[in-house]
């Protein structure tokens, strides 16, 4: 007898319908699985034989073959025990059929028969509603995910019994609802504040313009200065994350296995500190079957990236692409997938090696070649794509001992709230959000400046040596500027000061 169960995969961080078809037939016993079936899933025969007698159903001693359709592509996961135990029990005549093609089945079998939780449930729910069907059953861990999804019904179920009895008709599930408003509601609480930074006034304004607008930004200065400091307390000056922004965030955690059980959405948006040591295919993403990296999981947030010239010269050149286009494509000869990845780079690296360099309060041991090599380890077509180039210098006593650390990160986050929303209303109806999203033919038309700003920037560019890329990051720069102060028009002042925050271009840096 065969009997049809669908179920869903995600590729990159899209889902794709599954149609798992079981067949029972006479023959030697065994299970079979066809269909591009990776390690994982050919093993679920031994999981879905063991929860089907530890739950009290039978399996058959007869011959099974279960194929994943579409079979060109490539499956991976124990997301299919569920439907393969379910398809060998309607097959064997135990289960009736007519509630399976409204419904998409996904979860890992224990043992015993209880189900575990699986990635890429709201992709997978998304993709159930633009197919049309009723809804999805998943594991109790996932529902909360998937419920956010509106005009699907979401069952949640902990055991593999639960399952069988609701498709033939003896219980009901009640259908997992969330509350989107309630959901955006639960806001992030920080245990790090902006005014627990003394001094470095300048730096804290830079950051504030490069979070109104979503810029990327380089810090430099020696150990001890503050560079992680303020770093880690970025986030918690960062605009509140929109609806949209958040299904994005949701999405790339859920496939990644990264979202923590129960959380309907990512609410806050992400900060990601890895470690120098990291590979390149860690940082950007990759593997037989692509998953997201650090930049990805980045996206809508903040990646933050310490001892910048200590990472792989490979790892750095990757960030190229994703920084110029918001996106990666990892390419692979089974497939080519895209994943978001529209972030704010903060890098913080030491001028020298020994850290020193140009301190007045202590002696730089490095020779002009060592910190040529240092420095050129950041390569001029990445580092123009970093829009502020920031200066962190000591922190003198006196500032150390001041009580008063400046404003705290609310009173900061509501100015960027306010030029956020200027931002939003710009580019209303485009899929971008902020200034450093720009393309050039809205730069031209949002950051035209005055004759007095034109001729300051002429300057800048002969004396310092901007390329086009970085010409584009001033104007940029400057718009942001002009929104925090809720100016209608770019400003000789505003121009000034963004031009300021490209001081340590490459000219300077090699």
């Amino acid at each position: 007898m065969l009997a049809r169960v669908l179920s869903g995969a995600v590729l990159g961080i899209d889902a794709y319908l599954v149609e798992v078809e079981v067949d029972i037939s006479p023959g030697l016993p065994g299970v079979s699985t066809v269909g591009l079936a990776e390690g994982a899933v050919r093993e679920s025969r031994d999981r879905v034989r063991s929860a089907l007698k530890n739950a009290g159903y039978p399996f058959p001693s007869r011959r099974i073959t279960v194929n994943l359709a579409p079979a060109d592509i490539r499956k991976e996961g124990a997301a299919f025990d569920l439907p393969m135990a379910v398809g060998i029990l309607t097959a064997s005549g135990v289960m009736d059929s007519e509630r399976l093609h409204d419904y998409i089945l996904l979860g890992e079998l224990s043992l015993d028969g209880r189900i575990k939780p699986v990635r890429g449930a709201l992709s997978i729910a998304l993709e159930a509603r633009s197919r049309g069907l009723r809804g999805v059953i998943l594991p109790h861990e996932n529902a909360r995910e998937a419920g956010v999804v509106a005009d699907v019904e979401v069952l949640e179920a902990d055991r593999l019994n639960s399952v069988v009895e609701f498709l033939n008709g003896r219980i009901e599930l009640e259908p997992v609802r969330v509350d989107i408003t309630q959901a955006m509601a639960e806001k992030r609480t920080y245990q790090v504040d902006f005014n627990e930074v003394r001094g470095q006034q300048h730096v804290k304004r830079a950051l504030e313009v490069a979070a109104a607008g979503s810029h990327n930004v380089l810090m430099i200065g020696p150990p001890g200065s503050g560079k992680t400091m303020l770093a880690q307390r970025l986030a918690t000056i960062l605009p509140e994350i929109s609806l949209e922004e958040a299904l994005e965030t949701t999405r790339i955690f859920s496939v990644a296995g990264l979202l923590p059980p129960g959380r309907a959405l990512m609410t806050a948006r992400p900060f990601r500190a890895p470690h120098h040591t990291i590979s390149d295919a860690g940082l950007i993403g990759g593997g037989a079957i692509p998953r997201p990296g650090e930049v990805s999981l980045s996206h809508n947030g903040v990646l933050f990236l310490d001892e910048f010239p200590e990472f792989k010269k490979n790892a750095l050149e990757v960030l190229r692409q994703p920084l110029e286009d918001g996106r990666v494509t990892i390419s692979r000869a089974a497939a080519s997938l895209t994943f978001p990845a529209r972030l704010m780079l903060v890098a913080a690296m030491n001028p020298c090696p020994c850290g020193y360099h140009g301190d007045p309060q202590h002696e730089c041991r490095c020779s002009p070649l060592q910190i040529q090599r240092y420095r050129s380890k950041v390569s001029g077509p990445l580092l123009d794509r970093i829009d502020l180039h920031v200066e962190v210098p000591a922190v003198s006593y006196r500032d150390i001992s001041r009580e008063d650390g400046g404003e705290p990160s609310a009173a900061i986050r509501e100015r960027l709230e306010r030029a956020r929303k200027i931002q939003r209303q710009r580019f209303a109806g485009r899929k971008i959000y902020a200034n450093a999203q720009m393309r050039p033919k809205m730069i031209e038309r949002y950051c035209a400046i005055p004759a007095d700003a034109r001729r300051l920037l002429e300057m800048a560019i002969d004396r310092l040596g901007f390329s086009a890329r970085a010409y584009h990051r001033v104007l940029k720069i400057a718009r942001t500027i002009a929104d925090l102060e809720e100016a209608e028009h770019i400003s000789a002042a505003h121009v000034g000061e963004a031009i300021q925050y490209r001081s340590l271009d490459r000219r300077d840096l090699q």
